[in-house]
């Protein structure tokens, strides 16, 4: 290949990827082949080797592109609620199937707890959520395991400026109850809303993070309290951690080896 066809196939590869990064949903092959204007077998050959040295990702189902941990962490910069929104879609609906309740992905944004995304299941017994939607951060298991993620100090200025309100007959008013909450959570790596929110309502949910180890969401199982028994929950956090576990590893989290 002569340097006037690499420098070619860079710029190709380059302007692919930033239309990758400014499209807001992520595009098929025939959609980036037409807005870049290439034919669909030259564009395949470059989306192929930008995959293969780990700059974008395909979606195994839909064939769907979109950029990789690998840029995210070379920039130093994160994702944005909808990117987050639009990765986690199936890993939700994995939660979702395997255990037969609803799901939904959480941020924290300028400390308010926002539901980003979610997957509702069909049945007569179903806990409705609504993308946009706040969640109070110290009765939900979604706001518990975000705040837990928090360095102290962070935490501490959280809890200064929340106003403890009870929601229900089970929720936690006490600030030195939720500290030892949050230690619980840490040390557990999940957190639980036993009808503390709205009664009838029970949830668990575990961090999502990224290449850097922090905490960029939380992955939650909701439902009506009669559907997450206590005989059901060991399997359904078992389910939650490993869906958890691998949306981590496509923001780019590596569990360090122990010793390391």
């Amino acid at each position: 290949m002569n340097s006037t066809s690499t420098h070619q196939s860079l710029k190709r590869g380059l302007q692919i990827v930033e239309m990758v990064a400014e499209m807001a949903e992520p595009p098929t092959l025939s959609v980036i082949s037409r807005k870049s204007k290439l034919n669909p077998s030259t564009t395949y050959h470059i989306l192929k080797a930008l995959v293969e040295f780990g700059y974008l990702v395909q979606a195994p189902e839909t064939h769907i592109y979109s950029l990789s941990s690998k840029l995210f962490r070379i920039t130093q910069r994160t994702w944005t609620v909808e990117q987050l929104a639009e990765i986690a879609t199936p890993f939700l609906e994995e939660l979702g199937n395997l255990t037969g309740e609803g799901t939904s992905l959480a941020v924290l944004l300028n400390g308010q707890v926002i539901v980003a995304a979610k997957q509702e299941q069909d049945g007569p017994l179903r806990v409705v959520q609504r993308i946009g939607e706040s969640r109070p951060i110290y009765c939900t298991a979604v706001g518990k395991v975000l705040a837990a993620a928090l360095p102290e100090q962070e935490l501490e200025e959280l809890i200064e400026r929340t106003d403890f309100q009870p929601k229900t007959p089970k929720t936690i008013t006490s600030p030195a109850v939720f500290r030892k909450e949050m230690a619980r959570i840490r040390k557990k790596g999940v957190a639980f809303d036993n009808e503390e929110h709205i009664k009838g309502v029970r949830c668990l949910a575990a961090p999502i993070r990224d290449y850097s180890g922090e905490a960029r969401a939380a992955l939650c199982v909701v439902g009506p309290k009669d559907n997450l028994m206590p005989k059901r929950m060991g399997k359904v956090q078992h389910d939650l951690l490993t869906v958890a576990a691998a949306l981590s590893a496509r923001l780019g989290f590596k569990l360090q080896k122990m010793g390391s």
